[in-house]
């Protein structure tokens, strides 16, 4: 291709992978680079986290001011995208409803990671045939400078050692019934054409390519809660081996479409970094308003905790909470008085954290704040204010802590000696040197995530099948492959957990 080929096609510019031929995508993933550094704590660590719900894909019930010229039912971002004043109404709210305030407050609570949601409308001043034949053709202008705000929202959430999750939220044509998706006439026509199809495909794209490079940016969410239908799993699967081209590497996080069973199972399958996205809510259904917090706190504490075990399991712990929230039906707060009311929502909340914790890789609450009045069950700030949950997460960090090389080595020889005494007798060929590698890498790599310099407390490793995968791997690759790589992986679990007794 010649200079000015070339110079054309870039001024054209990225080219676009087509909805006809998403079906010859499929193939193999290409292998992921496997030399890990402490940058990519950002992505792999344990997320304890918000969503900064409404602040881009408006919803009426979390924010009023941006409806205030709304058209038809002002119940979703094409009613406002439709009314006087449109851009500057809702380039007012990007700039006013989250602050320096709101990021301060956060990092001082815990929060390392934020979840955000985004249409593919907020796309178009970057990328304007996103919106082409879609219900926003037209609307372009309101959302000019949308990405803008996007970017300056990450990279101020990065300044603070925070990380964000970017959530497609609202998809062309809506994957879901609910107006979070951008529109309100309650229909899914999300695969009604190639149209919305090609535009959600365009977006994803788009947004994996420019968020990858951000180091800060843990990931992309490809839907928000779709409708499950015959049509999602096949969707998945082509979309993500499309995104795969773009990054080999870069976390993709699927909704499980409210089927976690199926979900879990199919993500737990995939060789790549992909994470299934469970969103957990005790307060909508029949069922639901039957049974008092301490009711719900003791099934959160029994069978929901054996089945997200089980989920978090078949999905080799690529598992999050993508929302939850300590909000229950009036009914199932047995009283109107606040404090107990309080005590009902409490005890339902922190039954939910204690599971999380334990069987998830991270969690984010919904929502962070709401634009008026007082709710402790879905905004975070006052279920705080509430002491519905703790006033804040994970431990802090301390930036003068310093490896302690004796602890580490009478820790290995401790267990490198109970490794040889159990398995000497069994009369194999065994690679003990294997488990010490893995024993000092796994380790090295709990003090790195114990001391990464971001964010107000100390960090830890949240995807651990998925970074002992790459290390296995590389291990592999600079060793030499073996039928006893388990010895290395055995090795690291052990070096992590002791490290995490002391350091964690």
């Amino acid at each position: 291709m010649g200079l000015l080929s070339r110079l054309q096609a870039e001024l054209k510019g990225p080219k676009y992978i087509t909805e006809a031929e998403l079906d010859s995508s499929l193939g193999t993933i290409p292998l992921t680079r496997l030399d890990l550094n402490q940058v990519d704590c950002w992505r792999y660590r344990k997320m304890r986290g918000v969503n900064l719900g409404a602040w881009f894909t408006l919803e009426p019930w979390i924010v009023q001011a941006p409806y205030r010229s709304a058209s038809g039912v002002r119940a979703s971002d094409l009613d406002v995208a439709k009314g006087k004043n449109a851009q500057d109404i809702i380039e007012d709210h990007w700039e006013n409803f989250i602050t320096e305030e709101d990021w301060v407050w956060l990092v001082e609570r815990g929060i390392n990671t934020v979840r955000l949601p985004i249409g593919y409308y907020h796309l178009a001043g970057q990328e304007p045939k996103v919106i082409k034949g879609t219900d926003f053709d037209g609307y372009g202008a309101v959302y000019a400078s949308a990405w803008e705000h996007i970017k300056k929202a990450i990279e101020t959430a990065g300044r603070h050692g925070i990380g964000v999750l970017v959530d497609l939220h609202a998809a062309a044509g809506g994957q879901n019934h609910n107006s979070h998706c951008g529109i309100s006439h309650g229909r899914v026509h999300m695969w009604d054409s190639d149209v919305n199809l090609q535009s959600t495909s365009i977006a994803l794209q788009f947004l994996v390519r420019n968020l990858s490079p951000m180091a800060n940016c843990v990931g992309v969410e490809l839907l928000n809660e779709p409708a499950n239908n015959e049509r999602v799993q096949a969707w998945y699967e082509k979309t993500i081996a499309c995104l795969r081209r773009i990054s080999p590497d870069f976390p993709i996080y699927i909704s499980d479409a409210w089927d976690l069973n199926w979900y879990s199972t199919k993500c737990g399958e995939r060789p790549d970094f992909v994470i299934v996205d469970h969103h957990l809510y005790r307060s909508f259904t029949e069922e639901d308003r039957t049974k008092s917090g301490d009711e719900h706190a003791a099934e959160i504490r029994s069978s929901t905790k054996e089945w997200l075990a089980e989920m978090s399991k078949r999905a080799r712990g690529n598992l999050i909470i993508g929302e939850w929230s300590a909000a229950l039906h009036q009914d199932s707060l047995r009283s109107d008085d606040p404090p107990e009311k309080d005590r009902q929502r409490r005890v339902f909340a922190q039954a939910q954290l204690e599971v999380f914790e334990e069987h998830t890789a991270g969690w984010f609450f919904w929502t962070y704040k709401k634009e008026k009045g007082w709710d402790a069950g879905w905004s975070f700030r006052n279920v705080i204010q509430a002491e519905i949950l703790p006033k804040s997460f994970g431990r802090k960090r301390n930036p003068k802590l310093v490896d302690d090389e004796g602890k580490r080595d009478a820790k290995l020889e401790q267990a490198l000696e109970q490794h040889r005494a159990y398995w000497t007798p069994k009369g194999d060929n065994y690679e003990f040197w294997r488990f010490k590698e893995g024993f000092l890498q796994g380790w090295k790599d709990a003090f790195m995530f114990v001391t990464f310099p971001k964010g107000s407390t100390s960090s830890e490793l949240g995807f651990r099948g998925e970074w002992l995968k790459r290390r296995t791997a590389r291990h592999a690759r600079d060793y030499g492959s073996s039928e006893f790589l388990w010895e290395f992986e055995h090795g690291f679990n052990e070096g992590h957990d002791a490290a995490m007794s002391v350091y964690g």
